[in-house]
């Protein structure tokens, strides 16, 4: 966690203009009210970081540090990713979003990170725990399908087959 919040930290520093950035903006309608700092090994600077995404400057970097925040590890989401995914989707669906190519290749990542887990795949089951051990998933998933008419605008923006496969599948589109 402390990783987390020194990398926000550090992006302030170097993009201090980007804490105003996307302020009313309407795809980020309601992330202040989210109680980021309750979810486990979740930084309080996510609504900073996704206002950012707004800021020509420092979009890229607002998203690898966004990217990292709302990853535990290589093999598992941050119990907050499903908090964010509307903000994301939203922000992804937004042609003046400067980081919107980055955008989608965060939701196709989130989308993988989703995927079911078959509980007989004792392989998988190793690596990345049982479903039932990590309800993100389904709650993503849920997202993912809440806003099925977004993710399959996105998907057709998708350059490669199986990034648009991962993304309408975790909508249930396929």
């Amino acid at each position: 966690m402390a990783a987390k919040e020194t990398a926000i930290d550090r992006f302030l520093d170097e993009y201090p203009r980007a804490v105003d950035a996307g302020r009313g903006h309407p795809a980020l309608q309601g992330c202040e009210d989210v109680r980021w700092s309750e979810f486990p090994e979740c930084p309080a600077g996510i609504p900073v970081l996704l206002r950012a995404l707004l800021d020509r400057e420092a979009a890229s970097e607002a998203n690898r540090v966004l990217t990292n925040s709302l990853h535990n590890g290589i093999t598992a989401m941050n119990l907050a990713t499903p908090a964010a995914l509307p903000f994301l989707l939203r922000l992804a669906n937004d042609p003046q979003v400067p980081a919107r190519s980055e955008l989608r290749d965060l939701l196709v990542t989130i989308a993988g990170f989703s995927e079911s887990i078959d509980a007989h795949d004792e392989v998988s089951v190793l690596w990345f725990g049982r479903d039932s051990e990590h309800p993100g998933r389904e709650q993503c998933r849920a997202v993912f399908t809440q806003h099925a008419g977004v993710v399959a605008i996105l998907a057709e923006e998708l350059a490669g087959p199986a990034q648009q496969t991962k993304l309408r599948q975790a909508a249930g589109l396929l």
